[in-house]
């Protein structure tokens, strides 16, 4: 068992969190490939006057469960002594739009604590708890560490077991368009098929590999027409009017690919800053072909990952 690690004298009684949102999947590298992109949430944490895991006070049921477990997985993990707190998070990432808002939450609560209980977890400690929590590492690495991310996950324990990690620059832009529709990573799990056929998988598996390959080699042009998935896609994009229309209007428009972005509902395609407001304004239009408002984002690479903002003694 660990020793417990004393408070320090002058303790930090609130800290601010910047987590950036993400695009997971990246195409076919399904639960396995992510990048962190420059929209954020903002988590403050402030300490509490009780004892004990007791860490959320918000009107949202789901973000107090998410943040009470990722308090107590902390607690064990840190070795620390339990510390009370309330939270708020705000910022630009929309939830349940396929960006990586519970990863914000959950790390930006991991973080927090690291620095309320003068913890001393690393951000790979970080990498490791947050996939625990979420259950896959595509959100949860690029949200801690930043840039685009290949993980690995034990197969057996699902324990995160290894981490490549690139940074991008400025050159590429990732346009998503976030449609005015909800699709909870739950529901979107439970629509795909328990068996695949043979060459679907191998299919996929071709276009995963090539697509790290482009962007460990960084000739982005060739990323052109690369996206090809028969792993989640055919089976969600359904259920999202004009998802599967704004993809191919955003290539048809210039991007060079595109794909959806984690489970969705928001949409991504990738390009260079000179074409990134035709390709938003393309994507957009499809959306409201099927009569769906939406929201466009150019945003690049994030590359540094959650970040503290502001410690108050």
């Amino acid at each position: 068992m660990k020793n417990k690690i004393p408070r320090p004298s002058r303790q930090i009684n609130q800290v601010t969190v910047r987590v950036p949102g993400s695009t997971s999947n990246c195409g076919a590298g399904f639960d396995t490939l992510g990048l962190a992109l420059t929209v954020y949430n903002f988590v403050t944490l402030t300490r509490g006057d009780w004892s004990g895991a007791r860490p959320a006070r918000l009107s949202d049921a789901a973000g107090i469960d998410m943040a009470n477990e990722a308090a107590r997985l902390f607690f064990v993990r840190a070795g620390v002594e339990e510390i009370g707190f309330t939270f708020h998070i705000e910022g630009d990432v929309p939830m349940s739009r396929g960006l990586g808002s519970s990863v914000t939450l959950r790390a930006g609560v991991v973080a927090g604590l690291n620095e309320l209980a003068a913890a001393k977890l690393t951000k790979e400690d970080m990498c490791s708890l947050v996939t625990q929590l979420e259950g896959h590492p595509d959100n949860a690495t690029p949200a801690v560490i930043g840039g685009f991310v290949v993980a690995r996950c034990d197969p057996h324990t699902g324990e995160l077991s290894g981490v490549v990690r690139k940074a991008i620059g400025k050159e590429l832009c990732f346009v998503v368009v976030s449609p005015e529709q909800e699709l909870e990573t739950k529901k979107a799990r439970g629509i795909l098929p328990k068996e695949l056929p043979y060459f679907d998988a191998i299919k996929s598996v071709n276009s995963a590999a090539y697509v790290v390959a482009v962007i460990l080699s960084g000739e982005y042009e060739r990323l052109r027409h690369a996206v090809c998935d028969y792993l989640h896609e055919p089976y969600r994009l359904p259920l999202i009017p004009g998802a599967s229309a704004a993809i191919q209007a955003g290539v048809s428009a210039g991007a060079l690919t595109g794909w959806l972005s984690g489970s969705g509902s928001s949409v991504l395609c990738v390009t260079d800053n000179r074409n990134s407001a035709k390709v938003g304004k393309a994507m957009a239009t499809a959306f409201a072909g099927h009569k769906i408002k939406s929201r466009i984002f150019s945003l690049h690479a994030e590359n540094a990952g959650l970040k503290i903002m502001a410690r108050k003694r």
